[in-house]
C-alpha cells in the first residue's frame, strides 16, 4: 500500500459524515497524508486524525 494525500473532508465523509456540519471549511480542507491509504483507514484512527486536525487548526488561530 502506498501513501495517499487526502483532504480531511474525505476522511470525515468516509467514517463520520454526521460531523461535516460541525467542522470549519479550513479544517475540512486540511491535507492529511495517510501511510496506508484511505481505503483501509479504521474509524478509531480517523477519529484521532480529526481530533488532531481540529487542535492544530485552533493552535494556528491562536498564533495569529
Amino acid at each position: 500500500m502506498e501513501m495517499e494525500t487526502v483532504k480531511l473532508s474525505q476522511i470525515v465523509m468516509k467514517c463520520f459524515p454526521d460531523m461535516m456540519p460541525s467542522l470549519k471549511q479550513q479544517e475540512l480542507n486540511a491535507l492529511i497524508v495517510l501511510r496506508d491509504g484511505l481505503r483501509i483507514l479504521e474509524p478509531n484512527d480517523a477519529l484521532e486524525i480529526i481530533q488532531y486536525s481540529i487542535c492544530e487548526n485552533q493552535d494556528e488561530q491562536l498564533l495569529q
